[in-house]
Order: structure tokens, then C-alpha cells, then sequence
């Protein structure tokens, strides 16, 4: 009988010290599938974006596509002029960076569409949100330019509710 007694007591130790450190694995997995999701939903923003600013870049309708086309998440940078969520560059072949050339003061056919989306995430675990702290996640697309619009050359193309939605 007192065998039986101590392994009782034996398994209940280790079950109580076996507990939390399960339960924070099990939690960390729930944060990291979390974390792929807003990811995903983030680079799935900026590339509905991006292919929408490359035939209309009338910016408030490309921030619309990317907060909309952001599933679960809520992109930070919208209407922030330091860090927009669209820009566009000069395209240089030799260069495979669009963003170390100058900005395209007039559009044209060829500039770049740089559209970026960030968020910022943080773990629900407590102990592992802790520790790793609230993380910034960017979703980027670059895409080159097929159509200026609104282009007030082109009647049919003046104002941007004329632009296409996407290509």
C-alpha cells in the first residue's frame, strides 16, 4: 500500500511540473500561428495593392485595397506621410533596389509601385509576450507601372473613380 501511495504522489509532482511548461508550448504555438496569419494577411494587402497602383494610383483607393485585402490585419501606416503605404520610384535595371533611386516627381510608364504594409504584433502568451515584446511585421510588393491614371490627357481616364480597379 504505501508503494502505491508515493507513485501516486510521484506522478502528481511531475504532473504539476510538467503543466505550465506544456501549456506554454501549446500557447507559443497558438502566438506563432497568430503570427503567420496577420503575415500572410499582411503581404496579401500589399501585393492587392501594389497590383492596384499599378493601373490607378490614386493613393486613397490603394490604401482602401490594402486595408481591405489585409485579412486580420490592421495596417499602421496608412496616412502617414514619413511612411506611405504607396510610393513610387524611378525603375533602374542595373539596380535591384527601386527604392535607392529618386522618387518620380511625374509618373510615367516604367516607375515602380512600391507598396508597403506594416503592423505591429505581439504574442497573447504571457510569459512569451514578455520576453519577446510587440514586433513590427512588413508585407511589401513592387510592381511597375502599366497605366498613369487618373490622366486628365485621356477623358476616359480624368478623374479616379474612371481608373481601372485592378489589372
Amino acid at each position: 500500500m504505501r508503494r502505491r501511495k508515493r507513485t501516486r504522489a510521484q506522478a502528481l509532482v511531475e504532473f504539476a511540473l510538467v503543466l505550465p511548461i506544456a501549456l506554454v508550448v501549446l500557447f507559443g504555438v497558438f502566438d506563432v500561428g497568430r503570427l503567420v496569419f496577420v503575415y500572410t494577411g499582411l503581404t496579401n494587402g500589399a501585393r492587392e495593392g501594389a497590383r492596384m497602383a499599378i493601373v490607378n494610383q490614386d493613393r486613397v483607393s490603394v490604401e482602401k485595397r490594402v486595408q481591405d485585402s489585409s485579412f486580420g490585419a490592421t495596417i499602421t501606416n496608412v496616412g502617414n506621410v514619413a511612411d506611405p503605404v504607396v510610393a513610387f520610384y524611378h525603375e533602374d535595371p542595373n539596380l535591384n533596389d527601386p527604392t535607392a533611386n529618386p522618387r518620380c516627381a511625374t509618373l510615367v510608364t516604367g516607375c515602380v509601385a512600391v507598396v508597403t504594409a506594416r503592423n505591429r504584433w505581439s504574442a497573447i502568451t504571457p510569459i512569451i509576450g514578455s520576453i519577446i515584446g510587440p514586433i513590427v511585421l512588413t508585407g511589401r510588393s513592387e510592381l511597375p507601372v502599366e497605366l498613369v491614371c487618373p490622366n486628365i490627357k485621356y477623358p476616359a481616364y480624368a478623374t479616379a473613380a474612371q481608373c481601372p480597379k485592378q489589372p
